[in-house]
């Protein structure tokens, strides 16, 4: 789809942002949905197109292992580049969508909710988002407006693209992690817009949204629209990012070898407890109104030490228990994950040509 195709079919700019002419006539009250029931959803991200390489394909082994072993989740944290680009991002292959065609279909076939992310969405990612031509957040209001309106055309063409899929096998989730905010206004026109072109398309999808501030904060200013709110699962990064370079170093509560629980350097103790006090309770406000939460993301670098790393987790997915809520972990595959880590102090046990840890693994089914 490239941008003359679009124009032929939708209306001008509104507001910046480029909607059908039925979406824009939409009042805040024609958005307003109930809010929505989900499942027990625990699961993985499947991060085969999460750097933006064409090519990559998603594997039916993945879907096939979690199935086995009782996982009905799958979020694909998604990036454009893996069919548009950063030189034109109104140019769309909708050919290079076909690994994602794929998953969803194995997510049917395996008993696998899909969720789609965009990770990195036009405009924003939570990493290297100097690179955008334009940024949806923390700019000037024109270069805000024409990536929002990028953005509205990706979610259009998903939107339309999977309109038939039954909710109960596909959901959508807006964007990856957004920044840390001060005010959640322009957040929330950002999510109301994306909201609309879904929605044209398909009433009755499921969408969610992460929170603000990293995915940490919950934005209240959407609760009509019936959406899913998604968290995440890292605190404390001195336990769940221990030596990752990627992470600023002013989000680390501490630089000691990990242990748990831990006291921070500001002589904090972090225990299951403080983990309920952080990671619960500012949520609470959307649970009592009934706004379904997922932890949408969530792990420990392989830095840590696994015994630790262990205890860390057992303690966050008990407080998850407690709260009813599903979670998807980073990853399936790799440093985060049940399979290859490639940890240094894990007795790997083979599982079909690969290395499984059957204690982290155990330790997820048991939750």
């Amino acid at each position: 789809m490239n941008r003359r195709d679009f124009l032929t079919t939708t209306s001008t700019f509104a507001a910046g942002v480029l909607l059908s002419k039925r979406i824009q006539a939409m009042e805040t009250k024609d958005l307003e949905m109930k809010q929505p029931k989900i499942p027990y959803w625990r699961g993985f991200n499947l991060t085969e197109l999460t750097g933006g390489e064409r090519g990559q394909k998603f594997l039916e082994s993945d879907f096939a292992w979690m199935a086995e072993w009782g996982f009905n989740f799958a979020r694909l944290p998604l990036n454009y580049w893996a069919w548009s680009s950063t030189k034109d991002w109104n140019v769309i292959d909708e050919s290079a969508l076909a690994p994602v065609d794929q998953a969803i279909a194995w997510g049917k076939q395996y008993g696998i909710h899909i969720n789609l992310c965009l990770h990195r969405i036009p405009g924003y990612c939570v990493n290297r988002r100097e690179l955008e031509p334009y940024r949806l957040f923390d700019s000037t209001p024109d270069a805000m407006a024409k990536a929002l309106e990028a953005a509205v055309l990706h979610w259009q063409v998903f939107a339309k693209r999977y309109k038939d899929v039954s909710p109960e096998h596909l959901s959508f989730d807006l964007l990856n992690e957004p920044p840390f905010m001060t005010d959640q206004s322009h957040y929330e026109k950002v999510i109301r817009a994306l909201v609309r072109v879904i929605r044209e398309s398909n009433l009755d999808r499921l969408i969610v949204v992460d929170g603000a501030d990293i995915g940490q904060t919950p934005v209240l200013g959407v609760i009509d629209l019936g959406l899913i709110q998604s968290t995440r699962g890292y605190l404390p990064k001195m336990v769940s990012h221990y030596t990752a370079n990627w992470v600023p170093k002013n989000e680390f509560e501490s630089f000691e070898i990990p242990t748990w629980p831990m006291v921070d350097k500001e002589g904090h103790r972090w225990d299951r407890d403080r983990l309920r006090a952080e990671l619960i309770a500012k949520w609470q406000p959307l649970t009592k109104l009934g706004v379904p939460v997922h932890v949408g993301e969530w792990g420990c670098f392989i830095k840590t030490p696994h015994d630790v790393a262990l205890a860390w987790m057992t303690d966050l997915l008990a407080i998850w228990k407690e709260a009813g809520w599903g979670w998807s972990m980073w990853n399936f595959r790799g440093q985060f994950g049940v399979l290859d880590s490639g940890r240094s102090d894990v007795a790997y046990e083979d599982f079909r040509g690969h290395k499984l840890d059957r204690k982290m693994l155990e330790m997820l089914l048991n939750h």
